[in-house]
């Protein structure tokens, strides 16, 4: 790959051909690896996103040592200078009435679905999971109390110079979760200089991150508490001073088929914390007001994502979707995975719509 990201990896130039024009919505994977097989397709291609910088969570959560920021930026200067793509930053695409996500402080400009459906020829909604879900309980409104996502966030636009305010530090940070997000919160928290303990409510067995990222973190110095679940944020004139946990045994499988923990009788224990960050899951989050989308025609799954159909298009058929806003949280790879998958479908839609036809090299799984 180099020494940056090659995102038009298809081809070395751009091609002439089709005359048509595409506005991919969100930066991030699934968005930019479209974007690049689009645009050696032959299509004009504008990205939209809400941030300043190009990358989504690559750019904005995932810490720089698993994935440095420069090899995303230099990967979409060559698209914009080889290949002629217009990024459009600080814009937030949507139809209705916004909901407040995270990310959302660089918006300068929005623009509403209607008016992307009359000026371009295909669009592909690629916006990502940008509202965290943080556990009903008492206390979590407390100064202190914050969620993986918005915790690494706030760190990275410090670092970037794009926020004057460095985030607080935690003298002692409880990281509530098993997935990647969880990890890296901890990561971060322990490099700042706090002690951290890492907790999650099934074994390191079940942790969506893996034993080996959890056993490595372990070494740097995390404390990895497992079979316990936060029962309450301990606060003191509002602000946090530890979590109250509930110690869990493994039961019976779930609906998702891991094993469900089950509170054991009388084992409460706390921890101090000036800092709780709770790592615990983000949702989809369309460019529609679930409230608009009916009216707008766009149909979303109970879950908040986009539905599409076996083609990756949604219910507005110039309309395609791709990445975590379809499939909910997931990786880079799978995102950009479904980025290209969803952009060999339009083109080949695109195609057949008007009347050329095409062979299909086969489809990205």
């Amino acid at each position: 790959m180099g020494d940056y990201m090659r995102f038009a990896f298809m081809c070395r130039e751009k091609k002439q051909g089709i005359n048509a024009k595409i506005a991919v919505v969100g930066a991030g994977p699934a968005g930019l690896a479209a974007a690049g097989f689009l645009v050696c397709s032959g299509y004009d291609v504008d990205i939209y996103d809400k941030l300043p910088l190009p990358g989504g969570l690559m750019t904005f959560a995932i810490p720089s040592w698993r994935i440095p920021p420069n090899r995303v930026l230099e990967g979409v200067k060559e698209l914009e200078e080889k290949f002629n793509v217009k990024t459009i930053y600080r814009t937030k695409v949507y139809a209705g009435e916004p909901v407040h996500e995270e990310g959302d402080d660089f918006t300068e400009k929005k623009i509403s679905i209607d008016d992307l459906i009359a000026q371009y020829d295909l669009i592909l909604l690629a916006t990502g999971t940008w509202i965290s879900k943080i556990p009903k309980m008492p206390g979590v409104n407390a100064k202190g109390v914050t969620t993986a996502l918005e915790y690494l966030y706030k760190w990275k636009i410090y670092e970037y110079n794009l926020a004057s305010i460095k985030p607080p530090y935690a003298k002692k940070a409880v990281v509530i979760g098993g997935g990647y997000s969880a990890i890296d919160a901890a990561e971060k928290a322990l490099k700042t200089g706090a002690e951290v303990h890492l907790v999650y409510r099934r074994t390191i067995k079940e942790a969506p991150a893996g034993i080996y990222e959890i056993e490595r973190v372990k070494r740097e110095g995390v404390s990895f508490i497992e079979l316990a679940s936060p029962l309450e944020i301990i606060e003191e004139n509002g602000v946090a001073v530890g979590v109250k946990f509930q110690k869990m045994t493994l039961g019976p499988p779930d609906e998702t088929g891991r094993p469900k923990p089950v509170p054991v009788p009388g084992g409460e224990f706390t921890l101090e914390a000036d800092l709780v960050v709770f790592a615990t899951g983000e949702s989809p989050t369309p460019p529609v007001n679930p409230s608009k989308a009916e009216s707008l025609g766009l149909k979303l799954n109970k879950d908040g994502s986009i539905w599409v159909n076996n083609i990756m298009q949604t219910s507005i058929s110039k309309i395609f979707a791709a990445g975590d806003v379809v499939t909910g949280p997931s990786r880079i790879g799978p995102a950009i995975r479904s980025g290209l998958k969803a952009a060999r479908f339009m083109h080949n839609w695109f195609l057949a719509k008007k009347g050329k036809t095409t062979t299909q090299i086969g489809v990205f799984a």
